[in-house]
């Protein structure tokens, strides 16, 4: 993954040129890394939901935690990162097994390990992890706090949102500790939070961070041409390994699943909201796969002001619509796409077309705003109304989502 920003398509592919690139790969950490780090292995010292999925809505109490600095000032950190991990490290397990990997020479295997977490559904116990850790891995194991490990199945998948549910065989109940799943429509940007995982496979590491930003888009090669929308970035430092791990409020209740990492950044981590696992937990259990997430079928870039001008308009927010997939919703709503080509800082911008600015009375700002707002309040085979500006005039249309062909 680049620490760059690479264009990016807009809505639910490749959602927006400001969109962070990220890799997979560098969350999970191959055994050649862990064989070279074994000398520095460390063991660490080391309810339930019901027939729903069982989440907390509580308010985070605020735990005084104070440090004191060089000149004597103090900071109250409200949350304790020694009672979080006393209470939630032993629901972190460790995922392994074999993923074929292309390369020049061919697809050859390569040896894998993240992190996942234990949850409970309908009276029975499954490991949440990230697909790139554990959709597409042969030869799966699941290893608990206490060193015993198991054959595990993924039961599961959904490469869009970067989720897969695991099924651990022949486990005794003793094993599992499951965790509360939070609502991440409460988390707030500033607030602290810690992420535990096992980078490089050293286990159940814990860091702390902060929520840095909400409603990020990013552009994962497991989710194919489409975007991974909503995710939470944090500060917490997380490294090959952590993938699948999780973001704890200060509650000790999980608010997302770290899935990865701006390559040479510091503390820039990104992390699928617990409100998508809980959307989707019944429908993987049941079905195996999630197929709901809506499709509007168009491409385009962020409004600026250098656009707006070029538009003719003088709104510099909102989706500029690039262009527009032949047969697909937004064409058949009759939304339109550009027609001339422009350069703006050396990059080529198709203009002419309607610009996004509101989704059922929602300001949409940009193509994170879109991403998101579809995400979260939108299914597959739903009608909402878009406000659009066309030649330089407000409009409105009325367009019927459709679903995103499989990955």
């Amino acid at each position: 993954m680049g620490a760059h920003l690479r264009r990016m398509k807009s809505e639910n592919r490749r959602n927006s040129r400001r969109a962070v690139v990220v890799s997979s790969s560098i969350v999970v950490a191959t055994v050649l890394v862990i064989g070279m780090l074994i000398g520095l292995l460390l063991v660490a010292n080391s309810n339930a939901f019901g027939n729903a999925v069982t989440t907390s809505t509580k308010t985070e109490t605020a735990v005084s935690i104070t440090t004191v600095g060089s000149g004597g000032s103090s900071l109250s950190l409200g949350i304790d990162p020694q009672q979080i991990y006393a209470n939630d490290n032993q629901s972190i397990v460790i995922l392994q097994g074999t993923q074929l990997v292309s390369s020049f020479f061919g697809s050859t295997p390569e040896s894998i390990l993240g992190s996942g977490f234990v949850v409970q559904y309908s009276n029975n116990y499954y490991i949440v992890t990230n697909f790139h850790v554990a959709g597409a891995t042969s030869n799966l194991t699941v290893t608990f706090s206490d060193g015993d490990a198991y054959a595990s199945k993924v039961v599961g998948a959904d490469p869009y949102s970067d989720l897969a549910i695991v099924s651990v065989l022949n486990a005794p109940n003793s094993e599992f500790h499951p965790i509360q799943l939070a609502t991440s429509s409460s988390v707030r940007i500033g607030q602290y939070v810690v992420a535990i995982g096992n980078p490089y496979g050293l286990s159940d590491s814990i860091t702390l961070g902060i929520v840095s930003q909400l409603g990020e888009t990013i552009e994962d090669p497991t989710a194919g041409n489409y975007s991974i929308a909503d995710a939470i970035q944090f500060s917490a430092p997380i490294n090959p390994g952590n993938s699948g791990g999780v973001l704890l409020n200060s509650n000790s209740s999980v608010i997302g699943i770290t899935t990865a990492e701006v390559s040479g950044s510091q503390g820039v981590g990104f992390a699928i909201p617990s409100d998508t696992i809980i959307k989707e937990l019944p429908t993987l259990v049941a079905t195996g796969s999630y197929d709901l997430h809506s499709y509007l079928g168009i491409d385009g870039a962020d409004m600026n002001y250098q656009l707006a001008a070029a538009e003719g308009t003088n709104i510099t927010y909102g989706v500029l619509i690039e262009t527009v997939a032949q047969g697909g919703p937004a064409s058949s709503a009759g939304i339109r796409g550009g027609t001339s080509t422009i350069t703006i800082d050396g990059q080529d911008y198709l203009v002419g077309g309607d610009i996004i600015t509101s989704i059922n009375g929602t300001r949409i700002i940009n193509t994170n705003a879109l991403s998101t707002y579809l995400e979260e309040n939108t299914i597959a085979g739903q009608s909402m109304v878009l406000g659009l500006i066309r030649s330089g005039v407000s409009i409105t249309v009325q367009a019927t989502l459709g679903a995103r062909p499989p990955v």
